[in-house]
């Protein structure tokens, strides 16, 4: 189950880091949450959040957290920072 969750959420992280620094600084912070499946075809919710790393106009922050429905919890949470340098 866990791998599962991580599989996911790796899948989604990847996504997320597709835009620039540029094109994500204008529209951060932001977050969104939204359900989907796993790669085994579990339904999950997907969160995924756009935040200042150390200050507004510096790193972004990209957090992704992949759970089953009401067992936050029992979630996977990956992060990655979008370095304002590119």
């Amino acid at each position: 189950m866990g791998e599962d969750l991580e599989a996911a959420a790796r899948e989604e992280l990847e996504r997320a880091c597709t835009l620039a620094w540029r094109d994500l600084a204008a529209h951060t912070p932001w977050g969104d949450i939204f359900e989907g499946f796993t790669p085994a075809g579990r339904e999950v919710a997907f969160e995924r959040s756009y935040l200042w790393e150390d200050g507004a106009g510096g790193d972004i922050r990209v957090e992704v957290v992949v759970y089953p429905p009401q067992a936050y919890e029992a979630g996977v949470r990956l992060t990655r920072v979008i370095k304002r340098s590119g």
